[in-house]
């Protein structure tokens, strides 16, 4: 039980520095602590990481940080996509659930490794420095619904919440601050999380309570205690401390599989 705590107290800390890493790195998490499927750790995940946001969403709804039309509109696009990336995960073998997991951990920990992150040349949905507001126009409604698409799916199938996705996307698309992103991105995640959990209760899924219970607990005062950090850490050691952990478990996982297919 120590370890479970411990690792929701990591994931939640993760999760309020970046606006992101909490749900990549949960389901890894309860599946080396719990030994469990990625299939059984998803939802379990998802719902630690979903109540953790909604704690920051009153946050930064409080201190007006997050662009919630923006949000909401990248969650409704998430809907449809999310519900066949659930279809997807039960259907999909294990095995090869968990080797398309981590080589998106691999892929979005190297990208992450490697950005300087500091740029925001391909800005081409502004903010208008009056209103503070987005400026909505054709380019900035679809670059927000393709990003809603692709994180519903990834976050319907794998459980990862999204976060991952739409930080990178927000800061590379956007000429907003970290801090907005990292709130809006929070407020997505628990949009998109509340669907999946209504989808897998409604379909049958069975939380274990003891260990649900204890997770999230550790997740949220792991987000406080981040949120509480963030302003003594600099971006590029996040950066560096997030993606250097997601590129190991992506490793250990892969090393896992192919133990599993007997390549080594």
């Amino acid at each position: 039980m120590l370890i479970l705590i411990l690792e929701g107290l990591l994931i939640g800390c993760l999760l309020g520095l970046t606006g992101a890493g909490g749900g990549i790195l949960a389901v890894p998490a309860l599946m080396a602590s719990q030994n469990w499927s990625v299939a059984l750790a998803a939802p379990v995940g998802l719902l630690a990481i979903t109540i953790a946001a909604f704690i920051s969403v009153i946050q930064g709804l409080i201190k007006k940080n997050i662009r919630y039309k923006a949000a909401i509109w990248i969650a409704l696009l998430s809907i449809p996509s999310a519900k066949y990336g659930i279809y997807l995960a039960h259907i999909v073998p294990p095995v090869w659930l968990t080797l398309i997991f981590s080589l998106v951990m691999l892929y979005v920990g190297g990208r992450i490794f490697f950005n300087r992150g500091d740029e925001q040349n391909d800005a081409h949905c502004l903010i208008n420095t009056e209103t503070g507001k987005f400026i909505w126009n054709t380019k900035t409604a679809l670059i927000f619904g393709g990003i809603g698409v692709i994180t519903g799916l990834l976050t319907g199938m794998l459980g990862v919440g999204g976060g991952f996705i739409i930080v990178p996307a927000l800061r590379k698309f956007t000429n907003l601050n970290m801090k907005s992103i990292i709130a809006t991105s929070l407020m997505v995640i628990f949009c998109i999380g509340s669907i999946s959990i209504f989808i897998n209760v409604w379909n049958g899924f069975q939380y274990p309570k003891e260990i649900s219970i204890v997770f999230i607990a550790s997740c949220v005062v792991g987000l406080l205690i981040g949120r509480l950090i963030m302003h003594y850490i600099s971006n590029k050691a996040i950066q560096i401390l997030f993606s250097s952990a997601v590129i190991f478990v992506a490793l250990g996982l892969i090393s896992s599989v192919l133990i599993e297919f007997n390549v080594i």
